[in-house]
Parts: C-alpha cells; structure tokens; sequence
C-alpha cells in the first residue's frame, strides 16, 4: 500500500535546520495558495538565476583555486559584492560577467546557463522546478531568502540533504498527491486542526442566510443559496446516464454552473455537497476539484481549497456552539453509552466520518484534548488489503500511524476489528454501521481510547471506518467520566503483525518476521562483541 511517512522525513530535517525542515521535506514536487491563510509564490524566476549564477560562480572559483579576495582583485570588484554574487543576492552586469568568465577560463554563456556541475544537479532540477517556484513557504512561518541562503552557503550538503530526500521518496513509493496531502496534513497539525476565520466565516453565512436554527440544516437553503444567489443549476438526475464514472457523488461543470448529483444520495451526503459548494463560493476559492473523489490534483493550492470547502462544509452541518455542548453531554455519561453519539448522528443528520472529522476540529480548543488521531480504513472487499487513507495526528505521531508499507497492520485495532465482525455477519442482518469503544494499549506504554464508527457491505462490496483516539492521560480522565467503564474493551495492541510480540495472537495476518530479525541482528552483534572482547 501507498502512504506517506512525512512524520519520519520531518523527525531528520527538525534537527537539521528547523526553519527550513517543512519546507525542504515538501520540495519534491509542486504547491500554492489563497483565501484567508496569506501566502506568497517562494522564489521568483529572478532569484532562482540569481542563485544558479552564484552556486556556480563559486564552484569554478574554489576549483581554480582562487580565494575571493584574489577573483575579487582580478575582477575589479569589492569581496563583499562578490560574496553578495555567490549568494544569490546579486547579480552582475554583462561587463562583469565577462571579467569574471575570463578570470575563471570559462565561456560567457557557459557561465550564464542554468547548467550546474554534476554534482549539484539535484539542486539545479529543484531551483528550476515548478514547486520551488510556487511552494507556500509563507503559510509556514518560513522566510524564503533563509532558504536560499542555507543553499548557497553549503550547497554540497544541501545537495546531499536533498538528493536523500528523493531517495527516501522513490523507495516509499511516494507520488505527488501524498506530498500535498503530507504538506495539509502538517499545516493542520501546526493549527491543532482549528481555523477560526472559517469558523467565523460560517456563523457570518449562517446569519446572513438565517441559517441559525436548530439541527438538522435545512438543505433546502443551501440549494436556494446555489442557485438564487450563485447561479447554479442542479441535476439529480444527470450522473445516471455515466455508469463508466463509478459512484461519483457529485460533478460541478463550471462553464454552465451545472452541479451533478448522483441519483440516490443520503440527506447526509448531499447536505456536505451542497455545502462544499456554498464554500467555494462564498469564500472565493477558485482553484478547485470538480468531483467528490480523489482524482489526481495539479496544484496544492487545489488541495488547500478542497479541505477549506469541506471544513467550511462540515461546521455548516454541525455549528460549533451547539456540537461543544453536545459533546460535553456525551462526555459527561457516568457510563460508555453509544445511543447517545448514535443520537448525536442523528440530529445532525451527518455521516459517521463528516461527524468524527468534526470532532477533531473542536477537542483541542473546547475540552483541551490536544494528543488526538483520526484515520480512515478502507477495504475494497472482505479478500483485500486494509488501507489506511486518511489520517491526522495532534500534538505528536500516535499509533497506528500509516508507516509500514507491505505489511500488516495490527488486527487488534477496533479500527480492523469492527470491519471484520461485520464482514462475518449476514447481509440482511448487518446494520448500516456500527459503533464501538477501546482502550488500546501499546508496548511502549501509550493507552488510547478509541471510537469508531464502521460501515461494510457483503464480501464483495467495500467497508469503511472512521476512528478518533485521544491519548488516555488525567486531562482525559477528567473530561471523559466514562473512560473506566468496564464496558470498554481493554487490548493489547501493537502496529504491525511483522512488528508484533504478541504470543499466540488471535487475529494475528503474518509471522513477526520484523521481530525475528531483529533478534537475529541482536545475537549476531552480541557474538561479534564476545569474539571482539576474547582474552
């Protein structure tokens, strides 16, 4: 399976230069901006030629064995200017350009060209591509010209650094969407997934429109914004006659203002359409995805656009005063009682996973839950592999986190456990979804309590699950009077079967081949240190 270990590729580059680790971890391939979070374009194709010339000015000066006062002197021109040259900060004029092409033994236009040595050619293909150009630095807290400067002042260990970056991509099978998804997923973190001026931007909406009544939105108001207000046109109908689409929830054609919607949609699937439609609207994103599914994205201002829509979507069907108070109530259950998130459901008339990425937006701001999770599996039939597709960790990198590529991931986990109960029960008896609760504890002393809402079909159609955990600590204990109701499910868990000590596990899918060669690699280093030590 495909995933994204930006966590592990973030954990190096912290303690490398800490300005600058979000950034290079993410420039492997392309990104932008827009809306409310302000961000500029990183490098313009100015600096970038500045910074070729002056990386390459260097490189043929230390190989000519010229010290940059001596160039310096033969070139009629201060150190300091020079110094300014090989930095990136200037650049010099035809006359000095030819001084310096002579003084070095090399062409003018071979000095000029974008063409860097052999060596730093990786850092040549990064200054040119389009994701230098274009990554949102700004919307990190991060100074463009510091990054350029960390380039030009050691371009053989940048060069290093970022040639190691590449490998690790190609060697975890790492595509473009996962870097942008890896790139939202951290800038969601740095926030503790909470955005108040699109929290702002909806109660504003909600008052213009009135919109401000209890649960559940009426949905029939959004379609009149779409369409009154927007220009919009909306077809029920029109995706039947697209079988070969799959079960595409909705297509937008911008040209006409026609909104597709697939015949059959829950009141809870088309109320988040509508909504994410609103969105982009109202708060002016225009660049954008024009279906629901995951298709290929061309830019991460797209990306940023689409999570901007869905947030916005999301506290539109559940206004954030009202769910704060509701979930205070379920929380405040002297015991583990599901009816009562079920109810929650309900009122809102959400889907399990709109409801529990919700969640996550409001337990570090309202009830001071900060070490949170979510993630999302998938199972496309009861024979194939679980993915995990989504996920979010606040405050640190919990377990189970999407790190292990081509193993198992551990079935103890309510999140895999749910989905094979249901598989196992007949078709006419499973409910729609199911809900349940876990205390799961790790090898390394971390306990979580997990709630997962699961959904699955027959064995040939596909499963889901939807799980928040928030780390068992006193500030959970008081918030949750439920966390030690005997009720909950107490396991041992562990990530992976190939990783896991587990004796005679019940559910276990592989050997602990990770397990074994460690012990392995153990004996084998304590055998070389005995024969080392031998009198």
């Amino acid at each position: 399976m495909n995933f994204i270990p930006q966590k592990v590729v973030m954990i190096h580059l912290a303690s490398a230069q800490p300005e600058a680790s979000m950034a290079l971890a993410y420039c492997l391939h392309r990104n932008t901006p827009t809306h409310h979070f302000t961000i500029s374009l990183m490098l313009s194709h100015g600096q970038v030629v500045r910074l070729i010339f002056g990386l390459k000015l260097r490189e043929l000066r230390q190989e000519r064995g010229f010290t940059p006062a001596e160039l310096a002197k033969v070139c009629d021109v201060s150190v300091s200017y020079l110094n300014e040259i090989e930095k990136g900060k200037k650049y010099p004029k035809a006359d000095k350009i030819l001084s310096l092409s002579k003084a070095l033994e090399v062409s003018y236009d071979q000095l000029v060209s974008l063409t860097l040595p052999r060596r730093l050619e990786p850092i040549s293909e990064l200054l040119q591509s389009d994701l230098l150009k274009e990554f949102p630095l700004e919307m990190f807290g991060l100074d463009p010209l510091r990054i350029v400067e960390l380039i030009a002042n050691a371009p053989a260990k940048m060069n290093a650094f970022i040639s190691t970056l590449f490998e690790i991509a190609r060697n975890y099978e790492m595509r473009q969407e996962h870097f942008f998804l890896a790139a939202l997923r951290s800038f969601q973190e740095m926030h503790d997934n909470y955005f108040e001026e699109l929290e702002q931007d909806v109660r504003t909406f909600s008052v213009e429109h009135g919109l401000a009544a209890p649960a559940p939105l009426d949905r029939r108001r959004l379609e009149q914004v779409l369409t009154e207000k927007y220009g919009y046109t909306l077809d029920r109908t029109g995706l039947s006659d697209y079988a070969h689409l799959g079960r595409l929830r909705s297509v937008f054609q911008p040209k006409s203002k026609r909104l597709l919607l697939r015949p059959g949609l829950s009141g809870a699937q088309e109320g988040f359409v509508l909504g994410r439609e609103v969105a982009f609207n109202y708060a002016g994103l225009k660049e954008r995805p024009y279906v629901n599914a995951s298709f290929p994205v061309h830019s991460f201002e797209e990306v940023l656009n689409n999570f901007k829509a869905s947030y916005f979507a999301g506290a539109l069907l559940m206004e954030e005063e009202t769910l704060v108070r509701d979930l205070t109530g379920f929380f405040n259950a002297k015991k583990w009682e599901p009816a009562l998130l079920l109810d929650l459901l309900a009122r809102y008339d959400v889907s399990p996973e709109m409801f529990m990425q919700r969640i996550t937006n409001l337990l570090p701001r309202h009830f001071g839950i900060q070490s949170l999770f979510f993630l999302r599996f998938d199972q496309a039939n009861s024979a194939a592999d679980y993915k995990l597709t989504k996920e979010l960790h606040l405050s640190r990198l919990h377990n189970p986190h999407g790190n292990e590529l081509h193993e198992h991931y551990c079935r103890r986990w309510i999140s895999l456990r749910l989905l094979a109960e249901l598989r196992q029960q007949p078709a006419a008896e499973a409910p729609s979804f199911t809900l349940g609760a876990q205390r799961s504890r790790y090898p390394n002393g971390d306990e979580y309590l997990c709630l997962t809402l699961a959904r699955a079909g027959t064995a040939t159609e596909p499963a889901v699950s939807v799980t928040v955990g928030l780390l068992c600590d006193e500030n959970l204990r008081q918030k949750v009077r439920f966390l030690d109701d005997p009720a909950i499910v107490v396991k041992d868990v562990n990530e992976t079967c190939e990783r896991c000590t587990i004796p005679d596990c019940e559910v276990r899918a592989a050997a602990p081949l990770e397990v074994e060669r460690r012990q392995r690699q153990q004996e084998l280093q304590a055998a070389v240190a005995a024969l080392v030590n031998e009198v």
